[in-house]
């Protein structure tokens, strides 16, 4: 049987042996979806949508080096690399669902609010507190992957990032509550783009569900510091954290958001821009913008009045 290089070499970072082929296949499955998000951000001409590929390469980055630690075990760098990354790149994936749910509210509600909040103010604002977890969780995960550090400051390290972690949880807590009113708005209207913004919105959903289930196994593998028995097989990271995370990626895939929200109008406009056109939603804003817009929207609305009064009649 043929012995494993990771345990046997000498100074090696690693305490198991780790499949270098389960690696290679994730490093393969995340630059597949990273490249297809860069073809989705150009096609759709969405510059916000760098965020997920940020995402998508950063987690490619990040078993790259875990397969480069594996061909070389002894090497620090390549070990405390891959172990911070994979820590911090699900930030990305969480600050684009805010992003995206900014948008949504500028183009599938009537007044473009949430409980009273302006899409720009409610997206930045998300992802204002998303950086904050982001700060804290890197801050303690580099201080946890210190080469021969004291056990006392590992386990500050990892109660940092523990921290972040759970800040970052309380944060995708609030965010659910908010989508769920948006949920319930969007299904008021009744707009003739309904199924689409509600398909989307389940995407959201799902990404935040998956980010969950990552934050939690995560608490739990390190609740005992690094010589919990969870870090000792590699299945679990897979299947709680990786495939999670790959999940999310490819349901942004299917579900693009460019593809939803099409458009330069779609896009969220800036101060001066809404000063210029004079309107804070996007029909105002539209309306204010092209006559003809609100021209073809009037005959549609009258049309369909008329139709329904022949039916009663």
């Amino acid at each position: 049987m043929a012995q494993c290089k990771a345990l046997t070499t000498p100074n090696t970072m690693w305490d198991f042996c780790p499949s270098l082929a389960a690696a290679y296949l994730f490093t393969i499955l995340f630059a597949l979806t990273t490249l297809l998000h860069t073809l989705q951000a150009i096609l759709h001409r969405k510059p916000y949508c760098w965020v997920i590929v940020m995402s998508g390469l950063i987690q490619t980055v990040t078993y790259i080096f875990r397969v480069l630690s594996i061909l070389n075990p002894a090497s620090y760098t390549d070990y405390a690399a891959w172990f911070v990354l994979i820590l911090i790149a699900p930030l990305w994936t969480n600050a684009f669902v805010y992003m995206v749910m900014g948008r949504m509210v500028w183009n599938f509600t009537d007044d473009a609010r949430v409980l009273r909040m302006r899409p720009w103010h409610f997206g930045l604002a998300f992802v204002v507190l998303d950086v904050i977890a982001f700060i804290i969780q890197v801050y303690g995960a580099a201080q946890a992957a210190g080469n021969n550090i004291a056990y006392s400051v590992e386990m500050t390290g990892l109660h940092i990032y523990m921290g972040g972690v759970g800040v970052q949880q309380l944060f995708v807590l609030v965010f659910i509550f908010c989508a769920i009113v948006l949920h319930q708005k969007i299904r008021q209207q009744r707009r003739p783009d309904q199924r689409d913004a509600l398909v989307l919105l389940y995407v959201l959903y799902g990404c935040l569900a998956l980010i969950t289930m990552r934050i939690i196994f995560r608490l739990c593998e390190y609740a005992q510091g690094l010589d919990s028995s969870i870090p000792q097989h590699e299945a679990y990271q897979y299947c709680l954290d990786s495939v999670p995370m790959l999940l999310a990626l490819v349901g942004l895939n299917v579900v693009h958001p460019g593809r939803l929200m099409p458009g330069k109008e779609s896009d969220l406009p800036g101060r001066k821009e809404r000063k210029r056109m004079g309107g804070d939603t996007k029909a105002s804003v539209l309306g204010r913008g092209n006559d003809l817009v609100c021209l073809l929207y009037s005959l549609c609305c009258c049309t369909r009045v008329e139709s329904g009064g022949l039916a009663d009649g």
